[in-house]
C-alpha cells in the first residue's frame, strides 16, 4: 500500500539518528569479483539513468554531493559503495534503460548486476526508483523481474513527486501499485518522494533503518572492506 501515513515518532527519530550520521566512499566496484565481502547489512539503490537516484541518496544522507548528480544518462558503469555510521551500506548501482550504450556494456551490466542480486548476501533492501511522471518502462519491469529471480526485497520508491499535480499523483500511486501486486518481492509499502522538496523522505529513512545495525553495534570499516 501506499505510505499515506507516517512512521510513528520512535521509527522517524531512528531513522532521522541513522542518516545523520558520517557517510563516508568506500569504492566503486565494476565486477562482483571486486566487490568487498563487508560485514554491515546493505541496501542498494537502483533505477533508470536520470531516474533521480544521486538526488534520493544525497537528500537521504543530508548532503548535496556524497552521489554524483550526471547530466549524462548512462555514464556510470560502476557499483559505488558508501558507510553510513558504521551501520549500514549504501549501494548505488548503475542506471539502467539508456538507449545509447554498446551491446557489450549492456551484457556487462546485466552480468554485474545479476551476480550482486544473486550472490550479495548481506544485501537486506533494494530500494527501485521509478520516475512519478511516467508509468513503469519495459527497463523497469525488466529490473523487477530479476529482483523477484533473485528474491531480493524491494521497495519501489517514486520520484520527483514535486513535478506532479494532485491527479497525476494519484494516477502515479495507483499504477505503481497495481504493478507492485504482480511482483512477489516487492514489499507492500510504496514510497512517493520528492529529493528537492523533501517529501517522503523521513519515511523512507525510518523504513531503511529497519535494516541497519543497532548504534551499540556499529561495525567499523576501512576502504577496502576489512575491519579496521
Amino acid at each position: 500500500m501506499p505510505n499515506h501515513d507516517e512512521p510513528d515518532t520512535k521509527s522517524l527519530k531512528s531513522g532521522h539518528i541513522l542518516f545523520a550520521q558520517e557517510c563516508t566512499f568506500l569504492r566503486p566496484v565494476a565486477d562482483f569479483s571486486e566487490m568487498p565481502a563487508l560485514k554491515l547489512p546493505e541496501i542498494a539503490f537502483a533505477g533508470r539513468s536520470n531516474v533521480g537516484k544521486s538526488s534520493l541518496i544525497n537528500a537521504l544522507t543530508n548532503r548535496k554531493t556524497l552521489a554524483r548528480v550526471s547530466n549524462t544518462p548512462g555514464r556510470t558503469r560502476e557499483i559505488i559503495l558508501f558507510d553510513l555510521g558504521e551501520r549500514l551500506t549504501i549501494a548505488d548501482l548503475p542506471g539502467y534503460g539508456f538507449a545509447r550504450i554498446s551491446k557489450v556494456t549492456s551484457e556487462n551490466w546485466h552480468r554485474l548486476i545479476d551476480s550482486y542480486l544473486r550472490r550479495r548476501t548481506q544485501l537486506q533492501r533494494v530500494c527501485l526508483l521509478i520516475d512519478s511522471r511516467h508509468p513503469a518502462h519495459d527497463s523497469d519491469l525488466m529490473m523487477m523481474k530479476l529482483l523477484d529471480a533473485a528474491a531480493v526485497s524491494y521497495v519501489v520508491v517514486l520520484t520527483k513527486l514535486d513535478k506532479l499535480n494532485a491527479a497525476e499523483k494519484d494516477r502515479a500511486i495507483n499504477d505503481a501499485t497495481l504493478l507492485m501486486k504482480s511482483h512477489p518481492a516487492a514489499h507492500p509499502e510504496l514510497f512517493v518522494t520528492s529529493a528537492e522538496k523533501g517529501d517522503g523522505i523521513p519515511a523512507l529513512r525510518a523504513h531503511l533503518a529497519r535494516v541497519a545495525l543497532p548504534p551499540e553495534k556499529r561495525y567499523k570499516t576501512n576502504s577496502g572492506g576489512k575491519r579496521a
